[in-house]
């Protein structure tokens, strides 16, 4: 078997939720971060044939690179052979049960509030910015007519903030829903958004076949 450069980045972007991971039998590829409240999910074109567990993600990524991006993958049930010309690299698979938050299943969104679709540009923007400022929290919020992405600290009022409008309110709600900066680690694209005032969003990549759910924090507000 061998992952194609879609599939390393994606697993690339599920190490910095989780350290670990569990590859199932079939396409389907999830992880979850440490307090639960990030799930990221992807359906990838190669054919997992069987069950295991990689402890360190970052670890056999940086194994895969050894060997320039052009190996081979032999799986069985204590380790991986990594193969490309004439080197090999035996890299051990671990139980299923050592990777914490290993998730089965994905989830299923208790209502829809708000939908909307997120551009790249003004999404890599609104992360940008939040990094120069140093801003723990990143908001979605309406007055009703308008919808805008902040970057903020939402406990402290006198700090930086960074506000982009992306697009016109259409259901009149208004509404502040509020996420860690840490939380929103997707690979750049353009999302849709989909929001529940229960407390839960996902994020829907409109290129690849990527999902992301993110819990909102305290302190978000809606109006049914």
């Amino acid at each position: 078997m061998k992952l194609s450069k879609d599939t390393l980045d994606l697993l690339k972007n599920f190490a910095s939720i989780n350290d670990g991971i569990v590859f199932r039998k079939g396409k389907t590829l999830r992880t979850c971060d440490a307090t639960k409240q990030v799930l990221a999910e992807t359906t990838i074109n190669e054919e997992i044939p069987s069950e295991f567990g990689i402890f360190d993600l970052n670890r056999f990524l940086s194994a895969m690179s050894l060997h320039d991006g052009n190996c081979t993958l032999e799986i069985d049930d204590k380790s991986i052979n990594v193969t490309s010309d004439r080197m090999t690299t035996n890299y051990r698979v671990c139980d299923v049960t050592m990777v914490k938050n290993a998730p089965e299943k994905s989830i299923v969104m208790p209502t829809s509030d708000v939908q909307f679709t997120l551009d790249q540009k003004d999404f890599e923007k609104i992360q940008r910015a939040s990094s120069v400022l140093a801003t723990p929290h990143i908001s979605i919020n309406s007055d009703g007519s308008k919808i805008f992405v902040t970057a903020l600290d939402n406990k402290n009022t006198s700090t930086h903030t960074n506000r982009i409008e992306i697009g016109v309110n259409s259901s009149g709600k208004k509404y502040n829903m509020l996420f860690k900066t840490e939380n929103l680690k997707m690979i750049p694209g353009t999302y849709e958004i989909t929001i529940s005032f229960k407390g839960l969003a996902t994020f829907k990549n409109t290129s690849k076949s990527l999902q992301y759910w993110v819990a909102t924090e305290v302190g978000s507000s809606g109006e049914a």
